[in-house]
């Protein structure tokens, strides 16, 4: 039987080493103790990786020679941040750091230029956003914070959405070790109008029922868009508590919908 292959940047996945769970660990405990030549082991071990999220912005890059440098940029990242004592997947901590890197560098690079005035606009908006979630609990509104920065609605509105990245229906929201979930999976099936809207009342109850915590977290991933990592910054905890968190609060949703 013929092996699945990606070719992106002249490689052949196919040719391409995948380390087992326990070389994995046996490397990063090694890398630990300073083996340098542990570290290259897990990059070449993990380039498959990196070729296998970059696949879908194949259209998107002129350069996936660049691209390709920027997603092993991520990945040693990820090598070098990586606790093996995490209680998650090594692939499920580095996805988020490459797609981090590509999307940034895909940002920056936008042939549609961002002023710099609106770029700082965004930040401290965004800077005001979080202040008033910790102050009110709640999402506030564009007004609220316009109102904060003492600027008009629309202009703060604007420099937002400026930052805001288109993304694929093909981009993976979620991955806990099984099957990845989709964007495209959650797109509204307009076949079946009923059971879609007594699904989102059932998916509504349930992350009302969730602690306050969870809650913030389901909503800010996947509703907002942001990541582990993200998140994880802002609510001042490690990368592997937000994954444990995420987890745990997915499983309360599966249980409280049935």
């Amino acid at each position: 039987m013929a092996r699945h292959k990606v070719e992106i940047c002249g490689v052949n996945t196919a040719d391409l080493k995948a380390l087992t769970n326990e070389e994995m660990i046996e490397l990063f405990k090694k890398y630990n103790n300073g083996d340098l030549l542990a570290k290259e082991k897990l990059v070449n071990g993990n380039l498959k990786l990196v070729l296998s999220i970059l696949k879908k912005y194949n259209n998107r890059c002129d350069n996936m020679d660049d691209l390709f440098q920027v997603g092993c940029i991520g990945l040693i990242k990820a090598i070098d941040n990586f606790d093996i004592n995490f209680d998650v997947k090594f692939s499920t901590y580095a996805v988020p750091m490459i797609l981090g890197e590509v999307k940034r560098y895909l940002r920056d690079n936008n042939s549609i230029r961002v002023a710099r005035s609106i770029k700082d606009i965004a930040y401290h908006a965004m800077l005001i956003k979080e202040e008033l979630i910790n102050k009110l609990n709640r999402e506030p509104t564009i007004k609220e914070i316009a109102e904060k920065l003492n600027l008009p609605e629309f202009e703060v509105g604007s420099a937002i959405d400026s930052m805001k990245d288109t993304i694929s229906i093909f981009e993976p929201i979620y991955n806990d070790g099984g099957d990845t979930i989709y964007l495209e999976d959650q797109i509204e099936d307009k076949n079946n109008k009923m059971k879609s809207i007594d699904d989102r009342v059932a998916l509504k109850e349930a992350i009302e029922k969730l602690k306050d915590k969870e809650k913030y977290i389901i909503i800010e991933k996947y509703i907002t868009g942001k990541t582990q990592m993200e998140l994880a910054s802002e609510i001042g905890i490690s990368q592997a508590q937000i994954s444990r968190l995420e987890k745990t609060a997915l499983n309360n949703i599966k249980n409280n919908i049935k």
